[in-house]
């Protein structure tokens, strides 16, 4: 565990080192960004990073961190639970509530609350009203390397009333190392994927893919804007066993395998979000998460969480060559 830096309120930033096998993974406190990645072998970082703090602070928010309580977003800004509305931050646009606003997990420093050489818990606590949302609830997210080459995430939440969670990674990866993830080839074992407005919301619909630009049930290599991404991509209708669910390949031959409990996969071109000094477009986000805005589309599957059934999600990333 090393000094990383420190924020501009005053607090210490560490970056933890977790490996095993193949596969080296370095962690941060704030936001439990996942920093680096590296394969044996392949001479480069497989997500996209900063080594400058203040990066993540601004332009850099979203790069690599866990986002919730409610990764992606609330057409609406507000959620309603039982006989209560509870009006949530409107940080896009005015309108629209995006991965929790300025109150979101993403903007937190999260405790170390367990490490070995190839794992590490971060830990959280919420206080009633947090990003909005009632229950004083308890986040965890377990990062564990395993041999040959695999990245196991799980992330655990528990709160004293009724909520909503919906969290998610948000880590851009590009396997090559190059300017833009052009050439990478992709595969999602999705039949339907969520159409979206103007304001990047779902519609409501639900579409099968068959047909369709958004067909990636057979590898593919996506053309830049062709599609435009940034959709979720309909896995199921309700959390299941963890299981195989998306393929990405680089030119050289770096693979990643994810596999996810949850029922959506966002896939997002960061096509508006790039490093400084870099190009847009460098790198995929994919976001294993449940179905976004979820509170206003009642035929989706349910972002409530209860103090007798709490949220977990576990994702998987492998890695090869």
């Amino acid at each position: 565990m090393t000094h990383f830096g420190t924020t501009r309120s005053g607090e210490n930033v560490r970056r933890i080192e977790i490996s095993a096998g193949d596969l080296g993974v370095h962690v941060l406190t704030y936001g439990a960004i996942i920093h680096d990645v590296r394969l044996a072998g392949v001479g480069r970082n497989l997500t996209l990073a900063s080594d400058t703090l203040a990066d993540y602070e601004d332009a850099m928010g979203y790069f690599g961190v866990i986002v919730g309580p409610i990764a992606n977003r609330i057409s609406t800004s507000r959620v309603r639970l039982g006989n209560m509305m509870y009006e949530l931050e409107r940080n896009e646009n005015g309108e629209t509530h995006l991965h929790s606003g300025s109150d979101g997990v993403h903007r937190k420093l999260w405790r170390v609350v367990a490490q070995t050489p190839d794992s590490v818990t971060l830990g959280l606590t919420l206080p009633d009203g947090a990003a909005g949302l009632p229950g004083h609830r308890e986040i965890t997210v377990t990062y564990a390397v395993s041999a040959p080459a695999s990245l196991t995430m799980t992330i655990d939440g528990t709160t004293d009333a009724d909520t909503c969670m919906n969290f998610a990674s948000h880590i851009y990866w590009n396997l090559d190392g190059s300017d833009t993830w052009a050439g990478h080839q992709l595969r999602i074992d999705a039949e339907a994927y969520l159409p979206v407005n103007d304001k990047t919301c779902p519609t409501g619909e639900v579409i099968d893919v068959a047909g369709t630009q958004m067909d990636f049930r057979k590898m593919q290599t996506p053309t830049i804007g062709t599609p435009a991404l940034d959709h979720n991509f309909c896995l199921s209708d309700a959390v299941q066993p963890l299981r195989d669910v998306l393929w990405l390949v680089g030119q050289d031959g770096v693979q990643m395998t994810l596999a996810t409990t949850e029922p959506g996969m966002q896939i997002h071109d960061a096509s508006g979000s790039h490093r400084p000094g870099h190009l847009p477009y460098e790198g995929l986000v994919i976001e294993p998460q449940r179905w976004p805005d979820a509170p206003n589309h009642r035929q989706f599957p349910s972002i409530t969480v209860r103090p007798d059934a709490p949220y977990r999600q576990i994702s998987n990333w492998r890695f090869s060559r």
